[in-house]
């Protein structure tokens, strides 16, 4: 358990707009930042920070909280963990509690399996740089490949020993549990229950998450045997699925946002190679076929992706599969191709770091020009074959959501291809209508399976329960409407006519305590407010986003963020005023409470009058026509206040 002057020390350093922006590309917006959602796929921006209130508000899946929320969320990662991360960048010194060596399987399960391969990596160094047959046999294979020191430190790479059980042995002996060196893949069990090294005589890439925590390994044999896999990759686990993961992208984040450009290769060498030769903004796919999920991470960085992939025909034939994905997310793609025979590690190490950047430079072709030429020599002369490159070259272009990008295109292709301008829109345009034909089609099927009341408006299913409900929703609202007025502004010293010297958040609760909430997430959150005021702790927003209950943090983030900002110059162009309800604090918070307790009142008199139909006791009528006048006489009064006519 991490302190809490600790903690303190890490929410007084932390910059959320810095924090957030290591996996969001941000753009300043007025007095905040906004970007493309992490959290869903979305075109347009909705992700809005606000660095002076330390908050962030995903709109369109609804997250939001603080730097250290974002980290939880993003990374699913626990909150001590989350702030472990925050202190590691700010040079912050964590103290804890109870930090006694059986405490390294904590928090989770998860948080167990990124422990395993944490304390693996380091082991595998270990094997790498202080073993014999580690220096002599895997540290040599790095540098053959031309890998400095530096280098193949800052990827953690490393060495399992050529024995069957050394890992787990010694991972036993340390107190690891079987079962989490079975879910990461890095032990493997035999019939008769006792475990064995997954990845014996390998060298190891380890493979991180966006923040550079291990979440898998890959293992390269050294040996000639063919009837050995040249590579084994961690099995898919909990806090490692390969379709979500790009191989480098916590080291190329930085350049990537910088250069404005993604570098994407195939394998682990390539990327480490380029690196080293200066090209950092490098990823690659980690010998998977590349992902819409891995564009998508790319996309949130940058919207220019460049692809160095090998120069045989199987790249060649990957490189076009992945571009029509990237297309249709919007991005824009080059293509970098290399001389037969060689792959980006290869042709690094022989053209050196310049000779290697000024290639991949004065070779990048855009994806047109690139897949057109490659087609269209495949195609030769035969006319057939001409006629099916160009409809699958104009099928790429279709996939394109900017109609303005897409009409360039279409241009460059009618003078390559030598066809007119008009043919290539007819031919878009059919394959357009076909695809929307198509959604129109499978959109109409899921309505069609849906019950015929299915789209009926709740009122015309359940009248009865219309009247409860609107009856609940006004309650819900006068209730939430107290809780925004204690967040937005409860440590606010009142200065009204007859009050002064007191602060509204105790002021509201002391007026309120003869009111039950009824809903139970304002109920909850009054009775946290209140306890803090018995400490003789006077909340502020920080309390909020920072408070260790999810249910608080999302209840003052959706009070403090809004997705919409008036425009300063609003009143000037459309000559429209808007209220403000700080001119009249004082009518604002009276009105609050009057009408919460009115809305109560009413359903107490709506209580007794239920009572008063089914009694049989002339005693018991008696005494609730007294409750009912006497609540007529209070319901008056806050009526009177708040300039309502009851009619009733």
């Amino acid at each position: 358990m991490i302190t809490k002057p600790t903690i303190d020390r890490i929410m007084e350093a932390t910059d959320i707009v810095e924090v957030i922006g290591e996996f969001v590309v941000l753009k300043k917006r007025g007095a905040n930042y906004i970007g493309l959602s992490p959290f869903a796929n979305e075109r347009t921006p909705s992700f809005t920070v606000s660095p002076a209130k330390g908050i962030f508000k995903d709109f369109s899946s609804g997250i939001g909280g603080s730097a250290v929320t974002f980290l939880m969320e993003h990374e699913k990662i626990s909150y001590p963990e989350a702030l472990k991360w925050l202190a590691k960048k700010y040079g912050i010194e964590v103290e804890e509690l109870n930090d006694k060596p059986e405490n390294r399987e904590e928090e989770n399960h998860r948080e167990s399996l990124l422990i395993v391969t944490g304390y693996a990596a380091k082991f595998f160094q270990q094997s790498l740089w202080e073993t014999d047959a580690g220096k002599s046999i895997a540290l040599s294979y790095f540098k053959e490949r031309g890998f400095r020191d530096e280098i193949i430190k800052k990827f953690e790479l490393g060495y399992s020993p050529d024995q069957w059980e050394a890992f787990t042995s010694q991972a036993l002996k340390d107190g690891y549990q079987q079962q989490f060196l079975e879910e990461t893949g890095l032990s493997v069990k035999r019939d008769n229950g006792t475990l064995y090294d997954r990845y014996r005589g390998r060298v190891m890439f380890p493979i991180h998450n966006f923040t550079g925590r291990i979440i898998a390994f890959g293992g390269r044999t050294l040996k000639s045997d063919k009837n050995v896999p040249k590579y084994v990759n961690s099995p898919e686990s909990e806090i490692y699925h390969k379709s979500n993961v790009l191989y480098g992208l916590n080291f190329a984040k930085k350049a990537i946002r910088e250069e404005d450009n993604c570098y994407l290769v195939e394998g682990y060498a390539d990327v480490i190679s380029v690196h080293q030769s200066g090209i950092e903004n490098v990823v690659a796919s980690s010998g998977t076929s590349l992902t819409v999920e891995q564009i998508r991470l790319i996309g949130r960085l940058t919207k220019n992706i460049t692809i160095l992939y090998d120069g045989d025909p199987a790249g060649i034939k990957a490189s076009l599969r992945g571009l029509d994905m990237i297309l249709e997310e919007g991005l824009n793609v080059k293509v970098v191709s290399f001389p037969d025979g060689h792959d980006p590690d290869s042709y690094v190490r022989l053209l050196g770091s310049t000779g290697f950047k000024n290639y991949v430079n004065q070779n990048k072709k855009d994806f047109i020009l690139y897949k057109t030429n490659i087609l269209l020599k495949e195609a030769g002369n035969d006319p057939i074959r001409k006629a099916e490159v160009i409809r699958e070259i104009v099928e790429s272009i279709a996939k394109i959501p900017d109609s303005i990008k897409a009409a360039v295109f279409i241009r460059e292709c009618s003078t390559l291809l030598q066809i007119e301008e008009r043919s290539l829109n007819t031919e878009l345009n059919k394959i357009r209508q076909a695809k929307h034909k198509k959604d129109y089609q499978q959109q109409h099927h899921q309505q069609q399976a849906k019950p015929d009341w299915a789209d009926l408006p709740p009122d015309d299913l359940f009248v009865d329960e219309k009247i409860e409900r609107v009856s609940s929703e006004t309650g819900e609202t006068q209730e939430k409407e107290i809780v925004r007025l204690l967040i937005m502004y409860g440590n606010r010293i009142i200065n009204w006519d007859g009050i002064a010297n007191t602060y509204i958040g105790p002021f509201i609760i002391a007026e309120l305590s003869d009111v039950e909430f009824e809903t139970p997430l304002y109920k909850h959150f009054v009775a946290i407010y209140h306890q803090e005021l018995e400490k003789g702790n006077l909340p502020e927003e920080v309390f909020y986003i920072n408070h260790a209950d999810k249910q608080i943090t999302d209840i003052a983030i959706n009070i403090l963020m809004s997705q919409y900002v008036l425009s300063p110059n609003w009143y000037d162009m459309h000559k429209i005023a808007t209220v403000d309800e700080e001119k009249d604090m004082k009518a604002t918070i009276l009105g609050a409470i009057f009408h919460l307790k009115k809305q109560k009142v009413g359903k107490i008199l709506a209580d007794i009058r239920n009572q008063l139909k089914t009694t049989q006791s002339a005693d018991d009528e008696d005494i609730l026509l007294s409750q009912f006048v006497h609540m007529k006489k209070v319901e008056k009064s806050i009526t009177d206040y708040l300039g309502i006519v009851i009619t009733k």
